[in-house]
């Protein structure tokens, strides 16, 4: 058995350590460095401010009144205000089945959908978001693509879809969805290189193979297990080979192999729960399946296109805070609540009838046992516990938390100026935060906090970047006297245990 283990770990290291080389060097990137992303704070800098001084349309009898949304929202697009509806999708109230959905635009002051923009109308729009994001230069000819590496997972829902690229010294890079007018995210040369060594070899995301979803979720799949396999066979051959007919400890190779056989014993462990981690990253064959998200759904209630209808009529009425630059639904318990965002994040809460509504704690206990559930804590949140956190950057506090007397003990994060449910955790959910994210990133609270995260990654990154090299390099090594043996059948070569592992 030992021997068949040997040779399975041998052979298989000659090329999968390679890859999980690659993951650790990639690994080092993605510390400081993440996938780039177009955050809802870049996305509201770059919205104009909210312009209701033209009449807006009567949507009543053209917006069918029992079309039932998962949200809406009234912004600008150029100087027209625009209503995007997001219409519930899939068959159910799930987040992903909603994004299946196809949103529409309607021109708030004609209550028409709006044509597909033109590439003229595309540079217009990314010129005046990029001037208001305080991004220098001007915007230079937009480019039809289907996908690129970096819209590659969301491209097919913001079809047409825009890349404009600006002629300022960041090299920046604007993506406009040519049917919505929406900014869908937003580079830079700096976030394109270090993307490039970070998460795309990381991920496995190259766009070829990213554009085929269900293989690539089976392609990284696959060589995750195969990772733990021969992760595995190397921390059981390494405690084998460490002890001596004798009883005794001691290490039996030398040189690379010596290098090898150490820092195997060292991080093995932590080279398989890397590896097992970023496995379970990918939910294989549902192992860690969630319900939490139906309670977005379960606390707003129903989302109907009356009420879409109703807020375009009260908008303009409405005492908007200065720099407001979307108004968009906010439901909870059944009721109908706007949320006017100002350019810089704050919020400001109104009722059905206009008035001015901040939220109140019976509002979220009303809308949860509403819904047949009980409540075992209800409490604002001032700073970020187990789950509610940022691994990088910095979370909205203060926050209501609400923890179910539910059989999941589920977890509830509420915004507290719009009454939206941000996060939820149920049993599955907790288990992959800790079982993925935790172990992945070492993310837990006692050592979270920089530079003590990094001073113990890093030498840790080290020692599994070291396993993997040495394993690499012998693997190709011992391939290449393979060969060569091949090519002078006459001559053999003395191997011992010293210098060669068997």
């Amino acid at each position: 058995m030992l021997r068949a283990i040997v040779w399975a770990h041998r052979w298989l290291g000659v090329g999968l350590g390679l890859v999980m080389l690659v993951w650790c060097l990639s690994g080092f990137v993605m510390m400081y460095v993440d996938y780039p992303r177009l955050t809802a704070a870049e996305r509201r800098l770059g919205l104009a401010p909210l312009d209701l001084s033209q009449p807006l349309a009567d949507l009543s009898g053209s917006l069918p009144a029992e079309t039932m949304l998962a949200g809406f929202r009234l912004e600008m697009l150029g100087d027209r205000p625009v209503l995007r509806l997001q219409p519930v999708g899939g068959h159910g109230p799930r987040p992903g089945e909603q994004m299946r959905a196809t949103p529409l635009l309607l021109d708030a002051v004609t209550g028409q959908p709006v044509a597909t923009l033109t590439a003229e109308q595309v540079v217009t729009l990314a010129d005046d978001a990029a001037r208001r994001s305080g991004i220098a230069g001007t915007a230079l000819e937009a480019e039809l693509i289907e996908a690129d590496q970096w819209t590659v997972q969301n491209a097919r829902r913001h079809q047409p879809l825009y890349k404009v690229p600006f002629n300022d010294a960041a090299g920046s890079v604007l993506y406009v969805a040519g049917a919505s007018g929406e900014l869908v995210q937003q580079t830079t040369r700096w976030e394109r290189f270090w993307g490039w060594l970070g998460a795309v070899p990381h991920w496995l995301y190259p766009t070829l193979l990213r554009q085929q979803p269900v293989l690539w979720t089976q392609v990284v799949i696959w060589l995750s297990l195969a990772g733990c396999f021969l992760t595995l066979a190397g921390i059981i051959i390494g405690l084998v080979r460490l002890r001596r007919r004798d009883g005794s400890l001691s290490v039996p190779y030398r040189g690379l192999w010596r290098w090898h056989h150490v820092s195997g014993l060292v991080a093995g462990l932590l080279t398989l729960s890397w590896v097992a981690s970023g496995l379970l990253s990918m939910n294989p064959w549902g192992l860690l399946d969630s319900e939490a998200g139906q309670w977005r759904g379960r606390l707003a209630g129903t989302l109907t296109g009356a009420d879409a209808a109703h807020a375009l009529a009260l908008a303009p009425g409405l005492a908007l805070p200065p720099d407001t630059v979307m108004l968009e639904a906010a439901p909870l318990g059944g009721r109908l609540y706007l949320a006017a965002v100002t350019r810089d994040g704050q919020i400001q809460r109104f009722d059905a009838g206009g008035r001015p509504a901040p939220l109140k704690e019976t509002e979220i206990s009303d809308a949860i046992t509403t819904s047949g559930t009980h409540i075992t804590e209800l409490g604002l949140l001032t700073e970020p516990d187990d789950y509610y956190y940022a691994h990088k950057g910095v979370v909205a506090l203060p926050i209501w938390r609400a923890i179910l007397a539910d059989a999941e003990a589920t977890r509830l994060y509420i915004d507290a100026g719009s009454g939206v449910l941000l996060r939820a955790f149920d049993a599955p959910a907790r288990q992959f935060r800790w079982w993925q994210d935790g172990l992945h990133r070492l993310d837990f609270a006692w050592i979270r906090a920089r530079p003590l995260w990094d001073l113990l990654v890093i030498p840790a990154l080290a020692a599994v970047s070291l396993l993997c090299a040495t394993g690499s390099w012998m693997g190709l090594r011992r391939l290449g006297l393979k060969r060569r043996r091949r090519r002078r059948p006459g001559r053999v070569q003395r191997t011992t245990m010293l210098s060669n592992p068997p």
